[in-house]
C-alpha cells in the first residue's frame, strides 16, 4: 500500500463477499479508513482505468491489515479493474439527486409498467452513482436487472434517495445475455475458483510471465462433478473477468449430417478464437462429443475426437486460446483427451459443504425482503446433498410460496400489482421449511429417502444403543476438531441384530432424523438383478452417491439378504459371491469412506458373510435384546403417550406381565387396547357425534389375552 497525491491510497483489488454485491459498497481496513479523513458511511472515488463511487464500510477482522480494498464485479467493471490490480480511493463529495436517468441493458417485465420511478427509487435508495455507472437492481426472488446511468441531476457524485424521480429510457436489445456473472455470483467454490484463476487468467492477462519462465502456459482445463453444482456457471464467470472472447459450445451442437462437416465446425470455432485472441473455448457436456474412441460405433464421433485432439495439441500453436471442458461423466470421456498438454488439470465440482450452502443461499436471497425469522445459517446446515442448482431452486420456491399466500389479497382483475403491495411481500422460515418438501437433493434424487420424524425420546429401553450411535453418527458431525486432535477416525459401520420386532428399523430412523445428516435406505433385495454386473453397479452407485453427499447414512435394512455366506454353488450364489465382494471393497478397500456411516440391521447375524463383520467394516455389532422390565415400562409410556388414558391403568402392572413382549408387539397391544375402547365408543354412540371416551384397564386385560391366544 502507498499514498498517492491528493490524500488518495493505492490499494489492491479483492473480491468481495456475496452479500455485498449490487449493494454499491467496498470495504477497507479501518486504519485505511481513518486515512483518508473518511467516516463508515461515506462516499469515495474508486478509480482504475474509469472513475467510480461507492459507499465505504469496515473490512471485516480477517480481512484486514493486507492493504486491500473489498469490490464487487459490479464497481469493478465501473472501475474497469480487475482482481489482483490497484486502484486509488480517496474520499468524494456527493450531493442528493434530484433525478437519475436509466437505461435497461437487459429486457424487463418484472417491474410494475408505470410505476417503475417510484418502484427503482425503493430499492435504490441510499446507492451512489456516477453518469456513465453500471447499476444492478435485485428484484424480488433471485432475480436481478443491470441499468446503465444515463444522466444525474445534479451532475457528478449523486446519492440515491426515497424522494429522486427515476426514470427509464429505452429498451435493452432484445439479443442480450442478462447480467453479467461475476466471481461473487459463484459461492461456495472459493478453492475451485482460485485453481482456475491461477490458470486461465494469468496466460491470459499476463503472458510476458511465461515467456520470462520459459514455459508454455496451461491450456486446458476439465471441470467435472455433479450436475447442478456450477461447472457453467464457473465458466461465464471467468469469462465476465478476464474480459477475454468467449465460445460457448454445447456438445452436441458440433455434430452434422453430412460427412465432414463436423470437424469444419470444429475448426472454424477455433481458428475465431485464435483470430479474437486471447479467447477461451467452453466445451459443454464434452463427453457428447469426445466419447471414448473404442466404445463408440459411429465414425462421425471416431473423426470429431481426432479433430480434437489435433486441435487442442497438434503440429500447430494455439496461440492465447484456453480451452475448458464440462462433464458430469469423466470416465466416458476420450483418455488421449485427459493428458497434459490437452487437459492439464482437472478440477472436481463437489457438493457445497455447509459454509458453501451458506454463500449459495446468501447469494440467492439478495433480493429478497427476507423477515427476521430466516436463519439461513440453520438452513445451510440442513440442506446436505443440495447442490447450487438445488439451493437456488429453493429460494425459488420460497418466494414462489410467499407469492401463492399473498394472491387471495391481490386484485387479479386489475393490469398491475400495485408496488405498494410488492413492498408488503416478506419471505419467512415457514416459506422455506415449505419449500424444502419441495425440493429433493439432485444429488442423491434416485436415492433420496425422507425419514420419518422419530426423535430419541420415542425409542424406549436401548439407552446404550442410543450412546453408541450417537458416538458414531453425530460426534464425529459436532465434534470433528476434537476427533482430529485425538488422530481418531469415527467407527465405519454398525451392525444392529436382534429378534424381529426389537426396534433395529425404529433406531436407524431415529439416528437419522436425530442427526440431520442424509439418509439413504435400502432395502437388501432390491439391489440384486438378473443381469450380470448390474447388482454390483447398484452396490457401486450406492456408496457413490454416498460420498458425494457426505455426511451421510447408509442404511441397509434385511442385510442378511445382500451379503449371504460365500462359498460354494453356481448360478445365483455366484452373483451374491460378486456383490458380496464388491460390498467389502466399498466399506474398507482403497478408496477411503470418509463422511459416510453403514447401519445394517439383520435378525440373522449367523448368515453373514464373516470378511464383513470385521472392525473396519462394521465396528460396532450391537444386539437388541427384548426389552427387559424398565424398558417395556418405557416403551409402554411411549405408545400411551398422549392417549386419553383412565385412572386406573396401571402401566408399571402391565410391564410386569409383558415379559417375553418385544416393542413392536408391547406396540401392537396399546393399539389394540385403543381400538378396544374405540369399538365400545361407537356401539354406545353410532352417529359422527360422541362423548370423550378413556381407555381403561379392562382394554388392555382384553387385548392381552387376546394376543396370547393367537
Amino acid at each position: 500500500m502507498a499514498m498517492a497525491a491528493e490524500g488518495a491510497l493505492t490499494l489492491r483489488v479483492a473480491e468481495a463477499f456475496p452479500k455485498d454485491v449490487g449493494r454499491g459498497i467496498v470495504r477497507l481496513d479501518p486504519a485505511d479508513i481513518e486515512r483518508l479523513a473518511a467516516a463508515i458511511g461515506d462516499i469515495v472515488e474508486v478509480v482504475g482505468k474509469r472513475k467510480t463511487v461507492a459507499r465505504v464500510m469496515p473490512a471485516y477482522v480477517a480481512e484486514r491489515g493486507k492493504g486491500i480494498v473489498q469490490i464487487d464485479g459490479v464497481t469493478r467493471g465501473n472501475a474497469q479493474a480487475g482482481l489482483d490490480e490497484r486502484v486509488q480511493v480517496r474520499k468524494a463529495a456527493h450531493q442528493v439527486a434530484r433525478s437519475v436517468t436509466l437505461k435497461p441493458l437487459a429486457p424487463n417485465k418484472l417491474a410494475p409498467r408505470g410505476q417503475e420511478g417510484d418502484y427503482y427509487a425503493r430499492l435504490l435508495e441510499g446507492i451512489p452513482l456516477l453518469a456513465g455507472d453500471r447499476v444492478r437492481v435485485s428484484l424480488f426472488g433471485n432475480r436481478s436487472i443491470d441499468f446503465s446511468v444515463s444522466e444525474t441531476s445534479p451532475k457528478d457524485v449523486v446519492l440515491v434517495s426515497g424522494a429522486t424521480t427515476i426514470r427509464i429510457v429505452g429498451e435493452a436489445a432484445p439479443e442480450h445475455r442478462g447480467a453479467a456473472v461475476s466471481y461473487e455470483d459463484v459461492g461456495g467454490l472459493g478453492k475451485e475458483i482460485a485453481r482456475i484463476r491461477e490458470m486461465i487468467e494469468l496466460p491470459l492477462r499476463y503472458p510476458e510471465v511465461f515467456e520470462r519462465l520459459g514455459i508454455d502456459p496451461p491450456r486446458g482445463v476439465l471441470l467435472y462433478g455433479p450436475p447442478g453444482c456450477g461447472k457453467t456457471l464457473i465458466a461465464r464467470a471467468v469469462a465476465q473477468e478476464t474480459a477475454a472472447h468467449f465460445v460457448h459450445l454445447a456438445g452436441p451442437e458440433v455434430i452434422h449430417k453430412f460427412y465432414g462437416e463436423s470437424e469444419a465446425h470444429l475448426r472454424t470455432i477455433f481458428q475465431e478464437a485464435e483470430q479474437r485472441a486471447p479467447s477461451i473455448v467452453f466445451l459443454d457436456e464434452i463427453d457428447a462429443i469426445a466419447p471414448k474412441r473404442e466404445a463408440v460405433q459411429g465414425e462421425v464421433e471416431k473423426r470429431v475426437v481426432a479433430q480434437l485432439l489435433a486441435l487442442m495439441d497438434g503440429l500447430k500453436s494455439r496461440g492465447q486460446v484456453v480451452v475448458i471442458g464440462a462433464t458430469n461423466i469423466p470416465s466416458s470421456i476420450d483418455p488421449a483427451l485427459r493428458r497434459p498438454g490437452r487437459f492439464d488439470r482437472e478440477i472436481v465440482v463437489s457438493v457445497p459443504d455447509r459454509t458453501g450452502r451458506l454463500e449459495i443461499l446468501q447469494i440467492h436471497t439478495r433480493g429478497m425482503p427476507l423477515a427476521d425469522s430466516v436463519d439461513l445459517e440453520r438452513l445451510a446446515a440442513v440442506t446436505h446433498g443440495y447442490v447450487g442448482a438445488d439451493l437456488a431452486a429453493l429460494c425459488r420456491e420460497a418466494a414462489m410460496s410467499c407469492l401463492r399466500r399473498a394472491l387471495p389479497s391481490i386484485d387479479l382483475a386489475r393490469a398491475d400489482i400495485p408496488y405498494e403491495d410488492l413492498l408488503r411481500l416478506e419471505v419467512t422460515m415457514a416459506h422455506f421449511v415449505e419449500a424444502m418438501s419441495e425440493i429433493e437433493p439432485s444429488a442423491i434424487r434416485e436415492v433420496f429417502t425422507e425419514v420419518a420424524d422419530v426423535k430419541w425420546d420415542q425409542v424406549g429401553g436401548v439407552d446404550d444403543v442410543k450412546r453408541l450411535l450417537q458416538g458414531a453418527v453425530e460426534w464425529p458431525l459436532k465434534y470433528a476438531d476434537r476427533f482430529a486432535y485425538a488422530k481418531t477416525s469415527p467407527p465405519k459401520g454398525v451392525l444392529l441384530t436382534g429378534a424381529p420386532g426389537t426396534g433395529k428399523t425404529l433406531v436407524a430412523k431415529a439416528v437419522a432424523s436425530e442427526s440431520g445428516v442424509n439418509f439413504i435406505s435400502i432395502k437388501g433385495p432390491e439391489l440384486l438383478s438378473k443381469w450380470v454386473g448390474e447388482s454390483e453397479k447398484g452396490v457401486r452407485e450406492v456408496f457413490k452417491k454416498a460420498r458425494q453427499t457426505a455426511p451421510c447414512i447408509v442404511f441397509f435394512d434385511e442385510i442378511d439378504a445382500l451379503v449371504p455366506m460365500r462359498g460354494g454353488g453356481a448360478g445365483e450364489a455366484h452373483v451374491s459371491e460378486r456383490v458380496v465382494s464388491q460390498f467389502l471393497t466399498e466399506m474398507d478397500g482403497i478408496e477411503g469412506l470418509h463422511g459416510v456411516t453403514v447401519l445394517g440391521a439383520t435378525n440373522r447375524p449367523d448368515i453373514i458373510d464373516p470378511a464383513l463383520l470385521r472392525p473396519g467394516r462394521f465396528d460396532f455389532i450391537v444386539e437388541l435384546p427384548p426389552p427387559d422390565l424398565a424398558a417395556r415400562l418405557v416403551i409402554l409410556e411411549v405408545h400411551t403417550r398422549g392417549r386419553p388414558l383412565a385412572e386406573d391403568t396401571d402401566l408399571a402392572d402391565l410391564a410386569e406381565r409383558t415379559g417375553g413382549l418385544v416393542g413392536a408387539e408391547l406396540e401392537a397391544l396399546c393399539r389394540r387396547a385403543a381400538m378396544l375402547a374405540i369399538r365400545e365408543s361407537i356401539e354406545q354412540e353410532p352417529g359422527t357425534q360422541y362423548a370423550p371416551f378413556l381407555i381403561e384397564k379392562r382394554h388392555f386385560e382384553t387385548a392381552l389375552v387376546l394376543m396370547s391366544t393367537e
